[in-house]
């Protein structure tokens, strides 16, 4: 299989090497990532703008091929499907992280990491989001070879395309690698903004405390507390059907 790696964190990211590692040996690999780090950037893509490439020998022999591309996490994707490949160079799948902190509920809007994912969805590409909890117990390693072994699962159980959004919780519960299929809780964050003054200039920094609404046993937010592996099913098509459905009766 012709795997596609790619993440927000930046080309040297700890979840990108554990991932190589792992999937090189039994897979055919080629990482696109951005030059530096992303996050946040959700599906923004880079217009009007030249988008430098470059080649990366940090994952020497490891990989088919490596690319430091000084562009968003979609950029990424969009470039190397669209400009630098020909359809025989198509990847199989294209997996997004691992990231450096989960990606739940409402998070999924603002991820560079799912955005990545998505890029490779909408060209008709199986595609994997892939995040970590920040104070996890586990190792990027273990949950590299968490995804090695399940990945044949994703294949056979969906059809293809699929877009899939995992989360690895904070510790396993009993130790053991339990997928759980999920939708998206809500999730939110007080006060996001510090306001800063300096020199009679204003500045905003965002960083906030995580708060949680109420969230079901189906959710994603659910899964990973309770210490499973979430993985949400995910798509592009934002259309709130119920509203059209009334507005159209």
């Amino acid at each position: 299989m012709r795997i596609l790696l790619v993440n927000d964190d930046g080309i040297t990211s700890p979840g990108l090497s554990a991932l190589v590692q792992a999937l090189s040996s039994y897979h055919s690999v080629v990482v696109t990532a951005p030059a530096a780090e992303q996050s946040g950037k959700s599906h923004a893509v880079t217009v009007r703008q030249r988008i430098e490439i470059e080649r990366y020998q940090g994952f020497f022999p490891a990989v088919e091929a490596a690319w430091k591309i000084h562009g968003t996490p979609a950029d990424c994707v969009k470039i190397y499907l669209e400009a630098m490949i020909s359809e025989e160079g198509r990847p199989d799948l294209v997996i997004s992280g691992i990231n450096e902190g989960a990606n739940l509920g409402t998070d999924v809007i603002y991820s560079g990491t799912v955005g990545a994912a998505m890029e490779g969805y909408m060209h008709q590409i199986p595609a994997l989001a892939v995040s970590l909890d920040i104070h996890s117990e586990l190792s990027y390693g273990r949950v590299a070879r968490c995804l090695l072994h399940q990945i044949p699962f994703f294949a056979h159980v969906h059809p293809s395309p699929y877009l899939l959004n995992i989360n690895f919780p904070v510790r396993l519960r009993d130790d053991k690698p339990i997928f759980a299929y999920t939708a998206l809780g809500q999730r939110d964050y007080l006060n996001a903004f510090q306001r800063i003054e300096k020199d009679d200039q204003i500045f905003y920094y965002m960083e906030g405390e995580i708060y949680d609404g109420p969230n079901n046993e189906m959710t994603d937010i659910y899964a990973v507390d309770a210490g499973y592996i979430a993985v949400t099913p995910l798509q592009t098509d934002l259309t709130d059907t119920g509203a059209l459905a009334r507005f159209t009766k």
